[in-house]
């Protein structure tokens, strides 16, 4: 992407920002006229963007005002006024250092406790807490808008006229995106909390942006980019207030963002210099890139690379080698000394004058070109044709509409869900060989394919439940209680395939074997000696006699899939004869594995669904078709096969584990298919580790289970530090284990990393002699290959073969010889002679990796001692688990602490100084990759915003407007001053103490009364918040309802547990609140519902249901207060009713109500209520009473 984001944190994060910028005044152009800024080291100053800026101070500050420190200082750094120094709106969250938290936790310790156990206590607090690390409020969001390749090179060379002509129109073009964040993306939230947070997104008065521009990247290479710090801090809208920037829409908008601003960059550059754009291929598993045509390849990858450094230090070891020796080093030797160079750590970035940066990237690109490089950077920017642009008016609807259709269909391929913003990316994608004449030309267009594309898409997530209250919808109708552009899509054609696979998994007409068959077959050993175990023969009994046209089979790593599959085999082709099971995979490798462990034919599956159209394959009836690595496989392919096994009478089994990784296309049906099965055959023993604990750690990683980073700390297979540390110390282990015999891989997960590896391992093997570099053939990542070399195919081609064995997608190879045409000799790795193939030059420069470290979708199916694996803070759950159980004696994760920077030399703002590997991996365990399938995701959206959490959220921000004038009467009239009434409504503790007053107002208390004895009980003069003082007092007065014994009136509360807004108000906030009572007590209805049919374990606390018409009344609304309670706080525990301790004080208050409807039930019930009543715990017990 060439717009990345990343926060940045409060305090002194800022300085990041100021590192490298020039000292003194001056011209911030990036050309090169001897300016001050060229000449001396360092970037430009900042500068100021963004529409809000006239809400700073008393408008002094403009767009493109010099931005100073101790500006900087106060909006990034403390959340202030960068003119006058106020605060605006609250205070960034201040939250306790290591040090803090562990004198707090050490002076609550017992006093009682001897020195010995004392000192233990306070060694576990102080471990524990530096694990925690330190918390740190955001301030703002880096976005950095990084020009294409080909850009920065002309850029780089070009004269000053050109350079600053570029520059321009990368700055018009960020400029334009940031006002577009604006009016597409900038929300800050209001309300109560619902499940992500305040409820309502409302929108702000624009943002305000601290943009720096910076020329090269860390290695040196021409690389203009900008950092546009967009801050935290946003003015409401709605009610003039200072809130926080919403943060997911902006982590969900930064791709979408990133395409638009490649394609306003480039029509800038088309009008400006009638420059010419082409498309280029990036290599596998990433989008086409855009370039300006007429830039060589060459001099991008000499831009992009650390070639200068390595030469440089391969000039360095040649110095010392004639120092040492006497004599100029040969042939062979200076190979050997340049694999050596790429081994040193590279080095830190130095801050330079861009006045030598240019010299010597004129320089360096002279050498590629052959030529002049400002000479021909002027040729290509000059004297070109005039290339036409395009109008929005200019493209007809149906044209449109065609785009729109096309959109839809790319990202439905890659995805099972997608929301606008991916549209939207895509969308750009699609229109980037369009020229348009403006920005608003560019965003109308694309507005009208993503609005055409989410039209030919099926909406998954409900309408909008209940009506809004105009204050709370937006000015195109949506209400604000869902953030903008967040329904979920995907197509007719996907949720029908699930449909299909679904009714083929419930349909029971495929053929069977016999029970006593499975059972004669589970009790004889293979050929290798092994008897299933319990689980297994259990399984493959579920599978064998189900009858089910498509079955699965689910085992986690290392379970013993290929024991079972072999057993049921055997059983199969018992009943139905010898080659009744075949067998599928996603993949060519997986699939030669299969046929490999089962001895039966086998294909990957896209290959065989070309046969099938061009050859008519296809099954034959009783056959038993096994698809491997079921997790991998598209659903589309799934459904096209599955079809064909239903239309022979033969059976799919589908095997995999839902928890490792899915398919890189439209996937999640193999999920889908284990979890609609109330008990779907699975493997539990797990046959593959040798240590018994790391038996359970594998299922713990599966499950996402904190406790599991403990264990594997415990037994040492933990190691943390910085990035290049962590490599270097993977591959150390890695280089070790191989010494000593052992098969071992080296995973990580981008390309970037694994090509680091295989750059490392190859030099080494160069430098130790196993490979031979006097002929090498460069390879498409910039790495080479010569005889020795371990390589893998990254493209099936079937014509390239020796006898059975062709060239597959993912099977690794040995380099035997490397010809002069560019082509080379290989072997397959696992053979010491013969199945020798040649690879033409095309195919080596397209699809051959050296092969040292592998990707953890390479790592899915491999079976090894030991495993080395590179963990970053991106790393999902998925990744890990698969890359953490493939070594049957040891797995060992290297975790990065902090980002690989490529740009810059001083870390991030965003990245925490204090974290830890522990804290890496809980993140990794949170990161769930893995994509829902639609018919799952339309159950998620239900569950979301039909869940009481959202609809209570919703019930009281509206009922807070509703009775907002109500509440400013009632203050109006309690002896506060106007000036004072204006204060509490303005007060952020306002929206607490409304809360608190309807509270009371449900209790029945006369707040006409009551509310001017406590505002008159003391002065208010001296008060810093009148609101929050009036909210104490208030609480602390209705602790206890109004009334008692026989004229106590039992509180108006919806479903049992939230306070009803009565009172005075317009009829379409009433309106709105009766909606949402509504919902609430049908969903309240429907959980309680749901719980006793399944027979929850905590619903047995309730008691007996009465039979009593009249009794059991009464015990379903008490039932049902609890069921709401669970609801809205996401009470998971099965069986304590009330779930864990409260939290926040609403939460005790709702815990308090619940516990008083749970005793109630119960006396219903006719339980002793004396012997079981629930009591608070110590957490809840100060909580008021009902």
């Amino acid at each position: 992407m060439t717009v990345s984001m990343r926060v940045m944190s409060a305090g002194d994060g800022y300085k990041y920002l100021l590192k490298s910028v020039a000292a003194g005044d001056g011209d911030r152009s990036l050309s090169t006229p001897l300016t001050r800024y060229y000449a001396e080291a360092g970037a430009p100053p900042g500068f100021w963007m963004g529409s809000g800026l006239g809400r700073l101070g008393h408008g002094e500050l403009g767009e493109g005002a010099q931005v100073s420190e101790a500006q900087l200082q106060l909006l990034i750094g403390m959340g202030h006024d960068p003119i006058t120094g106020e605060p605006l709106g609250r205070a960034y969250q201040q939250f306790a250092s290591i040090n803090e938290r562990v004198k707090q936790r050490v002076d609550a310790l017992d006093p009682e406790l001897g020195p010995v156990a004392r000192a233990q206590e306070v060694a576990a607090i102080e471990v524990e807490e530096a694990e925690r690390g330190t918390r740190r409020a955001v301030a703002g969001f880096d976005f950095t808008f990084s020009v294409p390749k080909s850009v920065s090179a002309i850029w780089a060379v070009a004269d000053a006229g050109t350079q600053a002509l570029i520059a321009d129109a990368h700055h018009a073009a960020v400029a334009e995106l940031v006002a577009f964040l604006e009016r597409e993306v900038a929300a800050t939230r209001v309300g109560a909390t619902g499940p992500d947070g305040a409820v309502a997104h409302v929108d702000v008065a624009g943002v305000v942006a601290a943009a720096f521009d910076h020329y090269d990247s860390r290695s040196g290479d021409p690389q203009l980019h900008t950092h546009v710090v967009i801050s935290n801090k946003v003015l409401t809208v709605q009610d003039g207030r200072w809130r926080t920037l919403a943060g997911r829409p902006m982590h969900s908008a930064v791709v979408a963002v990133s395409e638009l601003y490649n394609a306003a960059l480039a029509d800038r550059l088309t009008r400006t210099l009638g420059l010419g754009w082409e498309s280029r291929e990036r290599g596998r598993d990433r989008n086409t890139a855009w370039e300006i045509e007429r830039v060589p390849d060459e001099l991008v990858a000499e831009f992009s690379t650390r070639s200068r450094h390595i030469e440089t230090e391969k000039d360095r070891l040649i110095a010392e080698y004639v120092t040492k020796h006497g004599r100029q080093p040969s042939a062979r030797t200076v190979l050997k000394l340049r694999a050596q160079a790429t081994l040193a750590t590279r080095p830190e970035k130095q801050i330079r004058s861009l006045a030598d940066l240019t010299g010597e990237w004129r320089q360096r690109a002279g050498r590629v070109l052959h030529q002049d490089a400002t000479g021909w950077a002027l040729a290509l920017t000059s004297g070109g044709e005039q290339r036409r642009v395009l109008r929005a008016d200019d493209v007809p609807l149906d044209v449109v509409g065609e785009v729109g259709q096309a959109v839809m269909v790319t990202v439905g391929e890659k995805r099972s869900t997608w929301t606008r913003w991916n549209l939207h990316a895509e969308a750009s994608r699609q229109l980037m060989g369009w020229r348009l004449a403006s920005i608003e030309d560019r965003e109308a267009i694309t507005g009208l394919v993503v609005d055409a594309a989410e039209r030919a898409s099926l909406r998954l997530t409900p309408s909008e439940l209940a009506t809004s209250p105009l204050e709370f919808r937006r000015p195109d109708g949506t209400t604000r209680f869902r953030p903008r552009h967040s329904t979920l899509f995907s197509s007719e054609a996907l949720l029908a395939a699930e449909d299909r696979l679904l009714a083929r998994a419930d349909a029971t007409t495929g053929p069977a074997v016999p029970l006593e068959t499975v059972e004669r077959i589970a009790r004889k050993p293979d050929t290798r000696g092994r008897v299933l175990g319990e689980d297994q023969t259990a399984a493959l009994a579920a599978i064998a006699v189900s009858g089910r046209i498509v079955d699965v089979l689910v085992g986690p790593a290392g379970a013993g899939k290929t024991t079972a599959m072999s057993a049921l085999r055997r059983a199969w082709e018992k009943e139905h004869g010898a080659g009744s099971v075949v067998g599928l995979a996603p993949s060519a490798v997986a699939a030669q594995v299969l046929a490999d462990d089962l001895g039966i034919a086998t294909e990957n599956t896209a290959k065989w669904w070309q046969n099938h159209l061009m050859h008519g394959t296809t099954f034959e009836e009783g056959q038993l078709v096994i698809i491997d690595e079921a997790s991998l496989a598209g659903t589309a392919s799934l459904d096209r096969i599955t079809r064909e096994v239903e239309k022979a009478g033969a059976k799919a089994l589908l095997v995999g584990d839902w928890g490792q990784l899915q398919s890189v296309d439209a996937g999640g049906a193999f999920g889908l298919l284990v979890h609609a099965r109330s008990e779907a055959p699975e493997l539990h023993d797990l046959h593959r580790f040798t240590h018994a604990w790391e038996k359970t750690t594998s299922l713990q990683l599966r499950h996402g289970r904190p406790n599991v980073i403990d264990t594997l700390i415990e037994h040492g297979r933990i190691t943390g530090g910085e990035a290049e540390t962590m490599i270097d110390a993977a591959y150390t282990a890695w280089q070790r284990d191989l010494a000593t015999g052992r098969a071992s891989i080296l995973v990580a997960e981008t390309h970037e990393t694994v090509t680091t590896l295989n750059a490392r391992a190859r030099a080494d093997r160069i430098i130790d002699g196993a490979v031979n570099p006097t002929r090498e053939v460069g390879l498409h990542d910039g790495t080479a290959a010569s005889e020795g070399d371990l390589v893998i195919t990254r493209h099936n081609d079937r014509r390239l073969r020796n006898g059975r064995t062709w060239v597959r997608n993912g099977a690794r190879w040995i380099v035997t010889n490397v010809r002069e045409d560019g082509s080379v000799s290989i072997r397959p790795a696992a053979r010491r002679f013969g199945g020798g193939i040649v690879l033409p030059a095309e195919y080596v420069t397209e699809h051959l990796d050296l092969g040292y470290a592998i990707t953890a979708h390479r790592a899915q199916g491999v079976t090894t001692d030991t495993s080395h694996v590179v963990v970053s803070p991106t790393t999902t759950r998925e990744n890990l688990y698969v890359s953490m159980t493939r070594g049957a004696e040891g797995n060992y994760a290297y975790v990065t602490v902090d980002r690989d920077d490529h740009e810059h030399t001083e870390p991030h703002p965003g990245d925490d100084p204090n974290v830890t590997a522990r804290n890496v991996l809980y993140g990794v365990l949170q990161h769930v990759g893995a994509e829902l399938s639609a018919h799952e995701t339309i159950t998620a959206e239900q569950e979301h915003w039909g869940s009481i959490t959202q609809l209570a959220a919703e019930y009281e921000t509206i009922a807070q407007a509703a009775q907002h004038d109500r509440w400013a009467t009632l203050l109006a009239t309690s002896g506060l001053t106007t000036e004072q009434v204006g204060d509490v409504l303005d007060s952020d503790a306002y929206g607490a103490l409304s809360a608190e007053l309807r509270h009371a107002d449900a209790n029945h208390l006369n707040l006409d009364t009551l509310l001017p004895r406590l505002i008159g009980a003391r002065s208010l003069d001296d008060a810093d918040d009148i609101a929050s003082v009036i909210h104490a007092r208030l609480a602390r007065a209705t602790a206890r309802p109004a009334g008692s014994g026989r004229t106590r009136k039992p509180p108006r509360l919806v479903a049992g547990l939230i306070p009803d807004a009565a009172g005075p108000m317009a009829d379409e906030m009433r309106r709105a609140l009766d909606d949402r009572r509504e919902l609430i007590e049908q969903r309240a209805d429907a959980v309680l519902y749901t719980a006793l049919t399944d027979k929850e374990l905590w619903t047995g606390k309730l008691g007996t249901q009465p039979k009593d018409e009249k009794k059991h009344a009464a015990w379903w609304r008490a039932a049902r207060s609890i069921a709401v309670y669970r609801d809205r706080y996401q009470v998971t525990d099965s069986r304590n009713p009330l779930g864990p301790a409260a939290e926040s004080t609403s939460q005790k208050i709702d815990a308090a109500r619940a516990r008083a409807a749970l005793n109630r039930a119960r006396s219903i019930a006719g339980d002793d209520p004396a012997k079981n009543q629930v009591r608070p715990s110590a957490a809840t017990r100060s909580a008021p009473r009902l």
